[in-house]
């Protein structure tokens, strides 16, 4: 790494001194934990307008996976306010999961405002770590804007395999890496990303998730790079698409 970009981000971290103090200190995660929904609902409600239409091209095919009594089965990984749930088919059944308690009290608005779904509970577990949900138990899991805050995601990866039934998918929607690495977008994602990780809860903006899809035991796997269209250029490079079990 280039001595510009260790600078810039000394000189970053010590404009952001007191978080790093209150992370030295023990007391940022379970403070993070408690402000990260508030945030991200705000978030959320500008990037569903931005990208409703990527959305609903992505979700269009969900029911085909369905299971032979043409009930769907989804779970969604890193559920966080439920902001995918108006994109899902009537009558799907759902089951929620995150890792962070708080989002349950905007989880529940959601869930009111879409009762076409059937809801089947919320499980506080990790991504990685899902024992709550039975193997081959999932006609779909869904994943969008996770996959920035795990430590593994060959282990998550692996999980979601785990839970899907034989033919079933997995939907992803997250922002990544800048491909060129001689960019400013690319320069400036070096700088910022271990100030960000911080504030936003273990969030990175420089994960190379398709290469782990790429790498991961699938089938079929159709993802494509784009760009989102949203003001902070840091995270449009994005991934989006589906892979079958």
């Amino acid at each position: 790494m280039s001595v510009i970009i260790i600078t810039l981000q000394l000189i970053v971290a010590v404009l952001t001194l007191p978080l790093h103090v209150l992370y030295y200190l023990g007391m940022w995660d379970s403070l993070a934990k408690k402000v990260h929904p508030h945030i991200l609902v705000k978030f959320t409600n500008i990037y569903n307008k931005l990208m409703e239409d990527h959305k609903r091209n992505l979700f269009s095919n969900i029911s085909d996976y369905a299971s032979t009594s043409k009930e769907l089965r989804l779970l969604e990984v890193g559920c966080g306010t439920g902001a995918n749930f108006k994109f899902y088919p009537s009558g799907c059944r759902v089951t929620c999961l995150d890792l962070n308690p708080n989002f349950k009290t905007y989880l529940c608005k959601s869930q009111a405002e879409n009762d076409h779904l059937k809801y089947e509970g919320f499980l506080v577990a990790s991504a990685d770590n899902m024992t709550p949900v039975a193997d081959a138990s999932m006609d779909v899991v869904v994943c969008t804007l996770v996959f920035c805050s795990v430590p593994s995601s060959p282990a998550v990866l692996k999980e979601i395999h785990r839970v899907l039934k034989p033919g079933g998918a997995v939907y992803f929607l997250e922002h990544v890496a800048c491909t060129d690495e001689s960019s400013w977008i690319s320069f400036f994602q070096k700088v910022i990303n271990p100030t960000w990780n911080l504030i936003f809860d273990g969030c990175s903006v420089r994960k190379t998730t398709w290469k782990d899809l790429e790498n991961a035991k699938f089938s079929k796997l159709n993802l494509r790079h784009i760009i989102a269209p949203t003001s902070l250029k840091l995270i449009n490079p994005h991934i989006i698409g589906y892979a079958v079990k």
